[in-house]
C-alpha cells in the first residue's frame, strides 16, 4: 500500500498485486500529451510531462477521497498544427481514436476498476477526446471523462496578460516552470521573442473562436512568433506555475467527486487488504 499522500503508480504493481491494491471503487487516471514543438525554450515532450506530473499530483492531493491510480501516459497526440517543425510526431485521428479506445477497453478487462479519469495536456486532443468519452461510456459501461489541466486552471486563476495564451505562452511556461523547471530553457529565448500585437485579432479568430473551425499552423508569423503563440514566456515565473497547479488541483477534485461520488461513512482506503478468494 502507499502511504497517505504519496501517488500510486499503477506500472510499479507486480500483477498479483492488482487484486488486493484495486477494487471497483479505484479509479485509473491516464495522462495523454503530445510530442511537438514548443518554441525554443520548452522540450517536445512539454504537454506530456504537465499531463503526467499534475496526474501524480492530484492523485495525491486526493488521496483521501478517492482511489486514484496513474498509469504510464501516452506520449503521442494529434498535432497536425505543429508538423512544419523538426522533432513532431503526430498521430492520425483513426489511429489516436483507436489507440486511446484500446488502451481504456483493456485497462477495464485487467482490473475491476470501472471509473477512467484522462487527463490531457494537449489542446489538439480536446476535440477528439471530447467525441470519444461518449462512445467509450455506452460502449464499455464506465464513467469516464477528460480533464485538460491548462484549461480548468486558467477559467479560474488570470494571467494578468491581455495577450491570448494558446501554446508555450507565459501560461504554459510557467506551469513547466512549476512542474519540471529543470526543463525550461528560457535563455535560448531569441531577443525578438516578444509577441507582436497585431496578432491578437488573428489569433481570437483562427485559434479561439468557437464559432467557427479553422485549421491553422503554429509557423503562421500571422499568429506565431518562434513557434510561441501567447504572451512572452519570459515573463513566466513558477509562482504564477504554482497557482494554476493548484487552481486546477482543485477543479479536478471537483470532477473526480463527480466522476465516482464517495459513498456516505465510506472508510478512505477502498483497496482490499487482501486477495479475494477463488
Amino acid at each position: 500500500m502507499t502511504a497517505a499522500g504519496e501517488k500510486q503508480s499503477y506500472g510499479k504493481l507486480t500483477a498479483p498485486r492488482i487484486a488486493v491494491e484495486l477494487s471497483e471503487r479505484s479509479i485509473l487516471c491516464l495522462p495523454v500529451g503530445s510530442l511537438e514543438q514548443h518554441g525554443p525554450h520548452l522540450p517536445l515532450n512539454t504537454d506530456t510531462v504537465i499531463a503526467e506530473r499534475f496526474a501524480d499530483r492530484l492523485a495525491a492531493h486526493v488521496t483521501q477521497r478517492h482511489d486514484v491510480w496513474v498509469v504510464p501516459p501516452v506520449p503521442y497526440g494529434l498535432s497536425p498544427e505543429h508538423a512544419w517543425s523538426s522533432g513532431t510526431v503526430t498521430l492520425d485521428i483513426p489511429l489516436y481514436t483507436t489507440l486511446i479506445e484500446t488502451l481504456v477497453a483493456d485497462y477495464l478487462r485487467s482490473t475491476p476498476a470501472r471509473a477512467v479519469l484522462i487527463v490531457n495536456g494537449h489542446g489538439g486532443n480536446k476535440g477528439a477526446l471530447e467525441a470519444l468519452v461518449h462512445q467509450l461510456q455506452r460502449k464499455h459501461d464506465v464513467a469516464i471523462c477528460v480533464v485538460n489541466p491548462g484549461s480548468v486552471a486558467a477559467g479560474r486563476i488570470k494571467t494578468g496578460n491581455e495577450f491570448p495564451e494558446v501554446h508555450a505562452g507565459v501560461r504554459e511556461t510557467s506551469l513547466m516552470l512549476a512542474l519540471a523547471p529543470d526543463h525550461v530553457r528560457l535563455d535560448l529565448l531569441p531577443s525578438d521573442s516578444c509577441p507582436d500585437p497585431g496578432q491578437r485579432e488573428e489569433i481570437q479568430r483562427l485559434v479561439l473562436d468557437r464559432g467557427a473551425t479553422w485549421p491553422w499552423s503554429s509557423d503562421d508569423p500571422a499568429i506565431s512568433k518562434n513557434g510561441v503563440i501567447g504572451g512572452d514566456p519570459r515573463k513566466a515565473d513558477a509562482e504564477f506555475g504554482q497557482a494554476l497547479v493548484a487552481a486546477a488541483l482543485d477543479a479536478g477534485a471537483a470532477v473526480l467527486d463527480r466522476l465516482a461520488p464517495p459513498a456516505p461513512h465510506e472508510p478512505t482506503d477502498h483497496r482490499r487488504t487482501h486477495a479475494p478468494h477463488r
